[in-house]
């Protein structure tokens, strides 16, 4: 079997070359200490996830991401920063990365947050799954967007999986734990931070619609309700 492929873009050659010389152990990566040499590499080749530095020269991370999901909504995208600011999490996470790990990072958990990812998108690319109807809305969670008429929002794939996770469980509870577990595969504080921004997404989505709504159960979790 193929190794996967990984744009990696991180331009501290010392960083840069420890994380690619371990990785390749495993996937085909492709190293770029440039952001639009990076971001060239991707529109030219096929790549199975992208590791993404924020501070980079001529393209910085948060622009290189946005440029991809442009072109690409379904790829996974790791941000790895040293800047630990929420509001940087939280822009990164905006922009459609599925995750954002800070500096200095441990390659265990670098290699388990991939594996998670790619094989999230093997299963989600390798099945077909049915629409749903949510109200006015279509949900194609293979297809990773939601659409109202002739009006497309599209989605990444961690927010897909988890509006695909509230209607399988429609008008039930799910435990803050169980949602995270599934989704990131952990539980810890900096990933429930994410979830939030997933949530208000998602929320804005449907926030014209008056039986849609996402209720959060304090100190438990969050209820999908459908009138």
């Amino acid at each position: 079997m193929s190794k996967k492929k990984i744009l990696y873009v991180e331009d501290d050659e010392t960083l840069g070359f420890l994380t690619a010389d371990s990785l390749e152990n495993q996937y085909n990566v492709a190293h770029y200490t440039n952001g639009q040499a990076g971001f060239d590499a991707f529109c030219n080749n096929e790549f199975d996830l992208c590791i993404l530095d924020v501070m980079l020269p001529d393209m910085d991370g948060f622009e290189i991401a946005t440029q991809i999901r442009k072109r690409n909504q379904e790829i996974p995208i790791i941000f790895l920063s040293a800047k630990t600011m929420k509001e940087d999490r939280i822009k990164g996470l905006k922009l459609g990365a599925d995750d954002y790990l800070v500096k200095p990072y441990s390659m265990e958990e670098l290699t388990l947050k991939i594996e998670v990812f790619l094989n999230r998108s093997q299963k989600t690319s390798s099945k077909t799954s049915p629409t749903y109807l949510i109200g006015s809305f279509e949900f194609d969670p293979t297809n990773y967007c939601v659409f109202k008429g002739k009006e497309i929002t599209n989605l990444t794939e961690r927010e897909a999986a988890l509006l695909k996770l509230f209607l399988d469980n429609k008008n039930t509870v799910l435990k803050r734990e169980k949602i995270l577990i599934e989704l990131w595969g952990t539980d810890d504080y900096f990933v429930g931070r994410s979830l939030d921004v997933f949530i208000s997404r998602l929320r804005k989505i449907f926030k014209d619609e008056p039986n849609i709504r996402i209720e959060n159960i304090p100190r438990v979790g969050f209820k999908l309700l459908i009138d």
